[in-house]
């Protein structure tokens, strides 16, 4: 997952569609200028017409077991909303990848669990040692999808799958292009967990897993 991207804190909000390229994220994922970057907020009035241990069922290709787990960490977690939370990882994709694109540490420190920044401070300082700067473009995001979940103790932990076309580049110090095309997209797919202590009142999620989808 390094050699691609890798990423990420967030609660369930966000969402956007994709097009021939994303749309602009939602307003309440935008930040004042000169403000620190954050994890993505949970919603400020969570669905009280919704039981605990509720979860919406127009979500395609959930399996029974991860339905059931869906439902655990809902019961566990009143805010929980599983149609926010898919629209919410769309989002949180982009927000991630272009920090680390463009090497915002402080950012990223800020939506990833301790393990996965470290991964991806060490890239970022591999590829500033090198000389090399990435000119990637999420073109679009084309499925996101739930492939796990689980509640072991107050800890709740989610996988999503991402596949999206990506266009990227990498320069060395000089400028010139060393690999890839910013007109030749190539499919990534991504599985990203996101965990978070139901008990806590910080509403958001840490990633604190990647891998290959």
């Amino acid at each position: 997952m390094i050699a691609a991207f890798l990423g990420l804190r967030l609660y369930s909000v966000l969402g956007r569609r994709a097009e021939h390229e994303e749309e602009p994220v939602p307003t309440r994922f935008e930040r004042p200028e000169g403000t620190a970057p954050r994890a993505v907020p949970a919603p400020s009035q969570p669905d009280m017409a919704r039981r605990p241990g509720e979860v919406q069922r127009e979500i395609p290709g959930v399996s029974p077991a991860i339905e059931g787990a869906l439902r655990q960490i809902a019961a566990a977690d009143r805010r929980f909303d599983m149609a926010q939370f898919l629209g919410g990882a769309r989002g949180a994709y982009r927000m991630v990848l272009e920090a680390f694109w463009r090497g915002d540490r402080e950012e990223l420190r800020s939506l990833c669990d301790d393990d996965v920044y470290a991964s991806f401070a060490a890239a970022i300082d591999a590829r500033e040692a090198a000389g090399e700067t990435l000119e990637n473009r999420l073109v679009r995001i084309e499925n996101v999808q739930i492939e796990g979940a689980s509640l072991d103790g107050r800890i709740a932990r989610i996988a999503v799958l991402f596949v999206a076309d990506v266009a990227a580049v990498t320069r060395d110090r000089d400028g010139h292009v060393i690999a890839g095309s910013l007109v030749d997209a190539i499919e990534a797919r991504d599985i990203w967990t996101f965990s978070r202590d139901v008990s806590s009142a910080d509403p958001d999620w840490l990633l604190d897993e990647t891998d290959e989808g």
